[in-house]
């Protein structure tokens, strides 16, 4: 599943547990490692549309326990001064009928060491120009229901942090101010005044289809709802196949992003600047251990 010390006790507490009743219980720890052509996290690239590095460890009580850490290379372009990584950190509890009904619950966080931009939050009127810089970090912190019925799989997640990846008005408002070539969207945007994003949904919707025992089909659709900002709200499908082989799964997928104001999906490279909500075919192989 996707605050800080409540996750760290829930992930605390589905790796000891079993130690402290290993005549009545037990639990299962498992590692992957994954290399994907791109790294989307809901449609938008965390790599900027480059190759990326996923590392999960998963570990599942039988009383339904389970705790989940992830590390993944992304863009420093992207997530302004960071070192080049993020942590996501999530806990919760998971009961029910894998083949019928079955639901979970839990908190999750994500973690951007080192990453913060420094952004306007207001317009000085009388000067006519960005006034009230303040710097702004990526983190994010969410609570997370899941309900599914056999193959068919919803999440929803309800963002805690002040803010969600930096969306607040410095980030959304002063992004469209920089890179828009009509500053009219970007003034309406102050002038609504200061605010975070504390309150957005990220719903997600996703079906899994077996066509041989070897070979799954992947559906998915997803909407993000920024609370206070409906210029970054979005919409992402995708479809993809994934194959059992020699030991590892082999993914390919297509991704679709239906982005409002494309200015707050733009990363500055150099000179350039380089879309990551683009439709993109993406191919990843993952290993588990």
């Amino acid at each position: 599943m996707h605050p800080k010390s409540s996750i760290a006790l829930l992930i605390a507490a589905a790796a000891a547990m079993p130690a402290c009743a290993a005549d009545t219980a037990s639990f299962a720890i498992d590692t992957e490692v994954t290399l994907l052509s791109d790294l989307r996290t809901r449609g938008v690239s965390d790599s900027m549309n480059r190759p990326a590095v996923k590392l999960s460890v998963q570990a599942a009580h039988e009383s339904g326990l389970i705790g989940l850490i992830e590390i993944n290379t992304v863009s420093k372009k992207v997530f302004l001064d960071s070192d080049g990584y993020d942590l996501l950190l999530g806990g919760g509890y998971r009961f029910g009928d894998p083949d019928g009904w079955h639901f979970g619950v839990g908190l999750a966080a994500e973690f951007f060491p080192g990453a913060k931009f420094e952004a306007p939050h207001a317009i000085d009127l009388e000067a006519g120009a960005p006034a009230d810089f303040r710097r702004t970090k990526y983190d994010s912190a969410f609570a997370v229901l899941e309900v599914g019925y056999g193959a068919l799989e919803g999440r929803i997640l309800h963002v805690l942090s002040k803010t969600y990846r930096g969306a607040n008005t410095g980030g959304v408002c002063g992004t469209m101010l920089a890179l828009s070539t009509d500053p009219t969207a970007a003034l309406a945007c102050y002038a609504r005044g200061d605010h975070g994003s504390r309150g957005t949904w990220l719903l997600d919707l996703g079906y899994r289809h077996s066509l041989s025992p070897t070979t799954t089909l992947n559906l998915h659709a997803g909407y993000q709802k920024v609370k206070n900002f409906a210029e970054a709200n979005f919409s992402d499908y995708s479809i993809g196949l994934t194959h059992k082989h020699w030991g590892f799964e082999w993914n390919a997928e297509w991704v679709t992003t239906r982005t409002k104001v494309r200015e707050l999906f733009i990363a500055v490279d150099g000179d350039q600047l380089r879309a990551t909500d683009g439709n993109r075919f993406i191919v990843s192989v993952s290993r588990k251990f």
